[in-house]
């Protein structure tokens, strides 16, 4: 779906920050070491889910179930004196990946890939150049270069598997457009990350109010800050185009940053929300789907599935996206089917398509005046039949070529076979 974007352009800010002077935070790290080193080691315990201890940060305290850093993929709120060993990676995060060629040895002489990958909040990853003099792994917090200003990330991707992803994605590694990483986060930067992250659920709920003050006729899904909280993004959904322009005057001057607007899809709205499935499970693109493909009404219909939208519908309101995941599969196996409108002409009458079998290679078919009784016909037989019929030939009946009979049969009650006491022997 296209992005409807606009800008409110305030003063520009110098995003070089390596031109910035560096704060001294050598004190803090260093008390922070101590602290850690006169700290009684305690022994390794499994958290279970639901049960983790409350995290702390700069005085305040996050509760688990209100993490607002889970939609970027963390556990927990970041610390700075806390070691990247899978705190910010393969827990909670739907943006996780499993560099499967780590443990190959590069060849002699081999260059390094310079890019790294880095995820934000929900859906959005970019790729960043890394300075020669910097040196990264996955799980790193830093800040990269953004427009205007700069960003806070976590690295998602590092090394040789960088070079797959650009790959997949048609990226020219050698291009100008890749921004850079300006370095590993200071303590100031994640401070004033956390700050941002903390006031966004706060700016959704009160830009609804300004928008439906405004009339609008649309609906404020998310809100993302930038990393140094002089940006943000507001998504929206809405069934027609909207003249936000009067918004985004009231928003810049309610939160004091820039603005900008960019309107997403209903399964994009779905994966950000979450929410269980019919299925019992979580929500596919809340989890792990990150490209959305186009569903259509074929796709249910080539799998014989009844075209109820209540049930082919998910939360999002569209067709369920696992309707695509064995539609290829349905499709190589219909290949050797005839077409359904093909009528089997014997002498004890045409018979009609009911119903098939597709993976068990079984047609059933009845006969036109006789719609109860259902004959059972492998697809050899009945593309014999249709063969002979096709050089004029046609059998005495379809009862020689098929397998098994299937019967009307009566409703039977199933619960008044059971009775409650039926265990009190036992």
């Amino acid at each position: 779906m296209e992005e409807n974007t606009d800008q409110v352009n305030e003063e520009e800010e110098n995003p070089e920050l390596d031109q910035e002077p560096q704060s001294d935070n050598s004190a803090i790290y260093e008390a922070f070491r101590r602290k850690k080193d006169t700290e009684e080691e305690l022994p390794q315990v499994e958290i279970v889910p639901g049960t983790e201890p409350e995290l702390e940060f700069g005085g305040s305290t996050y509760d688990s179930s209100k993490n607002p850093f889970l939609s970027r993929g963390c556990c927990g709120a970041p610390e700075p004196h806390q070691k990247n060993n899978g705190v910010y990676q393969h827990r909670c995060s739907k943006f996780d990946t499993y560099d499967w060629i780590k443990t190959i040895p590069l060849p002699a002489g081999y260059i390094p890939s310079d890019i790294v990958e880095v995820r934000f909040k929900n859906s959005r990853k970019d790729f960043f150049r890394v300075p020669s003099d910097v040196v990264l792994e996955t799980g790193d917090i830093v800040a990269v270069e953004a427009s205007p200003g700069h960003d806070i990330g976590i690295v998602t991707i590092s090394g040789e598997l960088v070079r797959f992803q650009l790959k997949k994605k048609s990226i020219d590694p050698n291009s100008q457009e890749i921004r850079k990483v300006y370095r590993r986060a200071r303590l100031a930067d994640i401070e004033k990350w956390v700050s941002a992250v903390e006031g966004e659920t706060p700016t959704m709920f009160r830009s609804r109010e300004i928008a439906d003050k405004l009339g609008l006729q649309m609906k404020i899904n998310d809100v993302e800050y930038q990393g140094d909280n002089t940006k943000a993004i507001f998504y929206y959904t809405a069934e027609d185009r909207v003249d936000f322009r009067e918004l985004i005057k009231v928003l810049a001057d309610e939160f004091h940053v820039r603005i900008e607007m960019r309107q997403i899809g209903a399964r994009q709205e779905a994966s950000r929300l979450g929410g269980l499935g019919t299925c019992g499970r979580e929500l596919c693109c809340s989890t792990w789907l990150s490209e959305f493909c186009s569903v259509s009404t074929n796709t249910a219909r080539v799998q014989q599935l009844s075209l109820n939208p209540q049930k082919l519908a998910g939360q999002c309101g569209k067709l369920k996206c696992c309707l695509n995941y064995e539609y290829d599969t349905y499709m190589d196996a219909i290949k050797d089917f005839p077409n359904t409108d093909i009528r089997l002409k014997t002498a004890k009458g045409d018979a009609i398509h009911q119903k098939s079998d597709i993976f068990g290679q079984i047609m059933w078919y009845s006969y036109a005046n006789d719609y109860q009784n259902l004959l059972a016909i492998p697809l050899k037989n009945v593309l014999h039949i249709i063969d002979e019929n096709k050089q004029g030939l046609i059998p005495e009946s379809l009862e020689e070529f098929a397998n098994i009979t299937e019967q009307k049969r009566e409703f039977d009650n199933g619960i008044s076979q059971d009775d409650l006491t039926r265990f009190d022997h036992l």
